[in-house]
C-alpha cells in the first residue's frame, strides 16, 4: 500500500517518529550559532520543514530494506551524568556489509528521546549543520524554512 502512496507512508513514518525524536533540540543543534537569534516558533518550523524534508528523501528508502536484515545493539554508553545516551547498533543485511548506527539520546522528563543519529561516524546533526550553516550565511531562517517546506532547498547526503 505504501508503495503505491509515498505521502502516506511519509505520514506514517512521521507518526512515529513524533514520539521517539527530540526534534526541536535537533533543530537548535543543526541551527548552530543561528539558533541564538531564532525565537522558540522558528525553531519548530525548522524543526517540521527539515523532518518532511528529510521523510521525502529518505522514506522510499524504507520500501527496500531487505526482510532478512538485523538490528543488534552492541553497547550503551551513558554521558553527560547520565542526562544522554548513545546507543551503538549494528545493522547486518543479507546482502552487504554490516553498517554501524549510533543513537544519541537525551533524557527529557521521564523520556529518553533520540536527538543524533550517527551512521558509520557520521553525525545527521553535524551533517546538517554544516550545511544549513551555507544558507543561513546568505538567507534568513524564515527564508530557509520556506525554501524547505517548497521543495527548493532539499537536504543532502
Amino acid at each position: 500500500a505504501f508503495k503505491a502512496d509515498p505521502a502516506n507512508l511519509r505520514a506514517f513514518v512521521k507518526s512515529q517518529l513524533i514520539d521517539v525524536m527530540d526534534r526541536p533540540y535537533s533543530a537548535q543543534l543543526v541551527l548552530g550559532r543561528h539558533a541564538r537569534t531564532a525565537s522558540p516558533q522558528q525553531i519548530l518550523d525548522f524543526a517540521d520543514a527539515l523532518t518532511d524534508s528529510l521523510l521525502r528523501r529518505y522514506a522510499d528508502a524504507l520500501l527496500d530494506i531487505d526482510p532478512g536484515t538485523e538490528v543488534t545493539i552492541a553497547s550503551s554508553t551513558p554521558l553527560r551524568n547520565g542526562q544522554m545516551m548513545r546507543v551503538a547498533s549494528r545493522i547486518v543485511r543479507q546482502a552487504g556489509e554490516p553498517v554501524q548506527v549510533d543513537y544519541m539520546f537525551r533524557k527529557k522528563g521521564d523520556a529518553w528521546l533520540v536527538f543524533d543519529v550517527i551512521v558509520e561516524g557520521i553525525s545527521y546533526v553535524q551533517t546538517y549543520r554544516n550545511q544549513f550553516d551555507e544558507q543561513l550565511r546568505t538567507q534568513s531562517l524564515d527564508q530557509v524554512i520556506a525554501g524547505l517546506r517548497s521543495g527548493a532547498i532539499s537536504v543532502k547526503d
